[in-house]
């Protein structure tokens, strides 16, 4: 019990840290604004006109957003979390208290997801909000989408942990989460494209190692679970033929994975640090 308390109370400081520092309320703004401008004029340049769309158009126009906005926030805020700590001299303080370094790295992980889950869920819930007066949601697709946002929110911090926990410098952290961002977001993409036309398959028609390949991808899982669910994009996806392994459970599972193992390695390696 005294462990659980141990966690929560690193996690509570870490969010009243970034409480008072503002963050929280401006990614919520952030958070609300995408998503409204996304709904307003997300149909602008198809269609020529402006107007609410319903959610599930809407979640369509901010994805590619989302997927850069959310790992940005999550590594930008987390990057520090040890390493930053340990140039200050502040984490000689908190851990001359009766707390481990595994509750140390637990409770910042739990923190730092507490301030990015709740700027989800304040600035999605009022935008969702706002758009179910002036159109229509779907209250499954967009919990999907939230969760899902939530999730890759949380494996990108997870990851940013362990590059802090690692790393002996904050500028080196820094810029293993830039290089981190990069790789998902654009080169991951380009490899395995690049080895799809490498290997003479077809580009209609992929292998299931290409379906794999891309799902290891934290943003690639998190958007299969968004299209996946959404009613818009079934018939669309039901044309590619994907293998049977491609669904929302292993994408949730991968994402789940992205979150767990780069903790316990962060753990590992902050136990063997000398501080």
């Amino acid at each position: 019990m005294n462990e659980i308390y141990n966690i929560l109370k690193i996690a509570k400081k870490e969010f009243m840290d970034n409480l008072r520092n503002k963050w929280m309320i401006a990614l919520s703004v952030i958070f609300l604004i995408l998503i409204l401008v996304s709904s307003y004029f997300g149909t602008a340049q198809q269609t020529g006109k402006v107007g609410w769309s319903d959610i599930s158009i809407t979640i369509i126009a901010m994805m590619a957003l989302v997927q850069l906005l959310i790992p940005i926030i999550s590594l930008m805020l987390s990057y520090a979390a040890i390493v930053g700590e340990i140039e200050r001299g502040s984490m000689n303080l908190l851990l001359s208290y009766p707390v481990s370094r595994i509750e140390v790295v637990i409770g910042k992980f739990i923190g730092l997801s507490a301030v990015v889950s709740s700027s989800i869920l304040l600035g999605f819930g009022i935008g969702g909000i706002v758009i179910a007066i002036n159109a229509s949601i779907n209250l499954q697709e967009y919990a999907i989408f939230i969760i899902a946002s939530i999730l890759l929110a949380m494996s990108y911090i997870s990851i940013s942990i362990m590059f802090s926990a690692i790393l002996k410098r904050r500028s080196t952290a820094m810029g293993a989460a830039i290089f981190l961002f990069f790789l998902f977001a654009m080169i991951w993409r380009m490899i395995s494209f690049g080895i799809l036309v490498m290997s003479g398959s077809s580009i209609e028609n992929p292998p299931d190692w290409y379906y794999a390949f891309n799902l290891i991808n934290p943003v690639q899982s998190f958007s299969t679970i968004v299209t996946l669910n959404l009613h818009l994009m079934k018939d669309v996806a039901s044309v590619y033929h994907p293998p049977s392994f491609y669904n929302s459970w292993t994408a949730s599972a991968i994402l789940i994975m992205w979150i767990l193992l780069p903790i316990i390695i962060a753990i590992y390696y902050f136990n063997k640090r000398d501080i």
